[in-house]
């Protein structure tokens, strides 16, 4: 009886399946980023790549830590009975007396509401003149007429506060062009420059004039982010230039006014230091004396180094919360506002 001899079927070849390991690619072994992303660069690598660009920063850096972060250590002497011979280690402290003393002054009450009065006068009629410029710069067809008109507009930012009142005092001055004009018609002149009641109209229209287009290049640039291809669906639709302007163009600039406004809030203690400190003398301190200039007299002038401090100390502590103040109610009508909302 012949046998047959079957041969076993062949077993399929094992291949060794590498483990899972956390961090790494299962097939490669090498260590891969969060969701298989590539490894990111380590610390060295990122700092050699970015070496131009940090050494650009140096400058900035260095002028900010000199003349904005390490001064700020100087608020110290807002605590303290300072006196410049002694030094700060050794001048006397007094805790909060030099705060009580500064907001029983009538001088620095007067310097406070006088500051609140003129920055409400900037934001109601000198924030919006910027926006309004831009819409009217942007609405211009002729490209050779906008840049003329951008030109003209902001050169008046590089002009010194110096050069700006002079110019306001050969125009408006008791000598002033306009009142020797009105001379010669047999009229009365008109105190411009000193009359302490329109003071405040007097200051928008300097900063109107002389920052106002400087401003306007910001919304010009917000501008030029829209899509036309909205503006072409609303016309063709029949909406017309302030329909228009009303559910497009307003919308799309909302961030930015939104951004702009809450800097102005922030920084509405900062009505401006050389503009009223050059016609404080010809108006006078009951219309003129705002917080900066009280700081001056009161700390450098006057020698009352405590004293100055603590209004600067309270000056900035009062701008810090209104910051916050204004982001967080950005925040609650839906706008990123300065700090970017936390995701829960």
């Amino acid at each position: 009886m012949n046998s047959t001899t079957e041969e076993a079927p062949a077993l399929p070849e094992t291949r060794r399946v590498p483990v899972p390991v956390e961090g790494r690619n299962p097939g490669t072994g090498k260590r891969q980023g969060k969701a298989g992303k590539a490894p990111s660069q380590s610390f060295r690598n990122r700092l050699r790549r970015d070496k131009q660009m940090l050494l650009m920063m140096v400058p900035g850096v260095v002028f900010l830590l000199l003349f904005f972060y390490i001064p700020i250590l100087g608020n110290v002497i807002a605590f303290q009975d300072y006196q410049p011979y002694l030094g700060i280690g050794d001048s006397l402290y007094v805790g909060w007396q030099n705060f009580v003393d500064l907001f029983g002054n009538p001088d620095f009450i007067q310097a406070f509401r006088n500051t609140l009065y003129l920055a409400a006068w900037q934001l109601v009629f000198l924030f919006p003149v910027p926006l309004i410029l831009a819409l009217i710069v942007d609405s211009l067809i002729s490209t050779r007429v906008r840049q003329v008109f951008q030109s003209i507009a902001y050169l008046p930012h590089f002009l010194s506060w110096v050069l700006v009142i002079a110019f306001f005092q050969q125009m408006l001055g008791g000598a002033g062009f306009i009142n020797n004009t009105l001379r010669d018609f047999g009229l009365d002149p008109i105190p411009f420059m000193t009359n302490p009641d329109t003071f405040p109209l007097l200051v928008v229209v300097q900063m109107i004039w002389k920052d106002a287009g400087w401003a306007m290049i910001i919304f010009l640039a917000a501008l030029a982010s829209i899509d036309a291809s909205l503006y072409e669906a609303a016309a063709a639709d029949g909406a017309g230039r302030w329909r228009r302007m009303w559910h497009i163009t307003l919308p799309g600039l909302r961030p930015v006014i939104v951004l702009l406004l809450i800097l102005r809030i922030g920084d509405i203690l900062s009505v401006g230091f050389e503009q009223f400190i050059l016609q404080r003398d010809a108006v006078g301190a009951g219309a003129a004396e705002v917080l900066d200039t009280f700081t001056y007299y009161t700390g450098v002038i006057g020698g009352g180094w405590s004293s100055g401090a603590a209004a600067g100390l309270a000056k900035g502590i009062v701008g810090a919360l209104l910051i916050y103040g204004a982001n967080k109610l950005a925040h609650r009508f839906g706008e990123d506002g300065i700090f970017a909302k936390q995701a829960r």
